[in-house]
């Protein structure tokens, strides 16, 4: 599977227990919304490999999921640090005005003079509402994911046309 047919959702965080389980933080709406998907995509650049789901429950700071295979505290200990992926066909559609943040990440960011703030590195949650934490030539800007500063999503352009300021 190639990295461009991939979404990724998360990431291993380590070992949890001695039984082959692992913790996964995950980077969707929903933590559980992983366990729907029954193949689990672990790798990282150019290298992937499928895992079969098999159980997993939300813990407080993340999830501890059971992958076919995984069977000891080692082997799930050397999949820390793999990013967690699912293929895009898998995915529903995005809704009108909704967007997967793995699409986002990368867009060069624009402001109505025309100046280019940098390009989408990440997005947070921070409850109110989600960031998008922009790098460029003029520094990290955060910029709140709503209307009010977001004007215009384009993925065909690769472009987040936005209201915010150099000064801001």
């Amino acid at each position: 599977m190639r990295k461009e047919d991939l979404v990724l959702m998360g990431f291993v965080r380590g070992a949890f227990g001695i039984k082959g389980w692992i913790k996964v933080q995950a980077d969707t709406e929903y933590a559980d919304g992983l366990f729907d998907y029954p193949v689990w995509w672990l790798g990282k650049d150019d290298s992937w490999k499928p895992y079969t789901f098999e159980n997993g429950a939300v813990q407080p700071k993340g999830l501890s999921v059971k992958l076919t295979g995984i069977e000891d505290r080692d082997t799930a200990e050397a999949l820390r640090g793999l990013q967690v992926a699912v293929p895009r066909s898998e995915l529903p559609e995005a809704g009108a005005d909704e967007y997967y943040w793995s699409d986002l990440i990368g867009l060069s960011v624009v402001n109505q003079q025309g100046v280019v703030l940098g390009k989408v590195t990440e997005l947070m949650e921070t409850g109110a509402n989600d960031v998008l934490v922009v790098e460029g030539e003029h520094g990290q800007r955060l910029i709140p994911f709503v209307g009010q500063f977001v004007l215009d999503v384009s993925l065909a352009e690769a472009r987040i046309s936005v209201d915010w300021g150099l000064d801001y």
